[in-house]
């Protein structure tokens, strides 16, 4: 029989499913932003996914679905709706090339965080990881080329004040896993989520066509299928272990774009897309093999 998967590698796995379907999410509500606007398309998700997770949260019966702490539930969706906040704030004042490397600066903010407040053990092959991953995304998007950082604008410094309060959130939700199940801790988020962005949803009000409403109950699907994957990733693996994830789903972007928009990737993209997977699988081994080492011990 062949040994089981080390957790860390498990975790990846599930960081893995997470990105395919937040790419296929944003693909989905890029789309819908079109014709609603994107804080309506946002509210209107996370709404859509309490629906969507309640039944099956359900089963567990109503004592479980309480949360056993609560204020730190509430300091998790605050984090995330002040994120998003803060990322559509951004959104009309940034280049694509700034949007997504400043994006992908999260995992480091969440390995620093995971250092100072989780008390996590940062190896350095989780750093070489992390930053050889986000080396990659630089080639990809080249942020030093025309139309990259010229300067920093008020959009930038808004963009770079979503990466730690995201961060927030999912370092929040690292400590309650050890509290509640993962699908009442996905729950939760979008309860509190919801409600905080629905001010804001009622000011840009707009009422969604058939169809959009259609991809609306998608997105609300996707988005608490890929949360559920995350905070099953959080629970079985350090959250700063599988952070070099992350950056897949620069690779998943690309697909998706070829796909559906009939974009070829250049290069460059490629080039970087090779660099982001091999930091993975590099990771992924040599967790694994630091285990074996300390099992083979007499």
């Amino acid at each position: 029989m062949s040994r089981p998967l080390h957790p860390t590698v498990r975790g990846m796995l599930w960081m893995v499913a997470t990105g395919m379907l937040f790419t296929v999410l944003n693909t989905t509500m890029k789309s819908l932003a079109h014709d609603l606007d994107p804080w309506l398309v946002g509210f209107l998700r996370y709404l859509i996914g309490v629906l969507v997770i309640l039944p099956a949260a359900m089963r567990l019966g109503l004592r479980e679905l309480w949360p056993r702490a609560p204020k730190m539930q509430f300091l998790r969706g605050l984090f995330h709706a002040g994120g998003m906040t803060l990322w559509f704030a951004a959104l009309p004042l940034v280049s694509m090339a700034e949007l997504t490397a400043i994006g992908f600066t999260g995992p480091l903010f969440i390995c620093i965080g995971a250092v100072l407040f989780l008390k996590e053990r940062m190896t350095g092959a989780r750093w070489g990881a992390v930053l050889v991953g986000f080396t990659g995304v630089l080639l990809v998007v080249s942020p030093w080329k025309t139309g990259g950082f010229g300067s920093i604008s008020f959009g930038v410094l808004l963009m770079l004040a979503s990466a730690p309060v995201f961060a927030g959130s999912f370092l929040t939700a690292k400590a309650l896993i050890r509290f509640d199940r993962p699908d009442v801790v996905v729950l939760w988020q979008h309860l509190w989520v919801s409600l905080l962005l629905f001010p804001i949803a009622i000011i840009y009000w707009a009422n969604p066509s058939p169809a959009q409403w259609a991809l609306l109950v998608l997105c609300g699907v996707l988005g608490a299928a890929g949360h559920y994957c995350m905070t099953r990733a959080f629970r079985i693996a350090d959250i700063s272990a599988v952070q070099s994830v992350k950056f897949l789903e620069l690779i998943w972007a690309s697909i998706t774009g070829f796909i559906v928009f009939g974009t070829m990737p250049g290069s460059w993209t490629v080039i970087g897309a090779m660099v982001i997977f091999a930091s993975t699988l590099w990771l992924a081994r040599r967790e694994t093999r630091s285990v074996e080492r300390r099992t083979s011990r007499p």
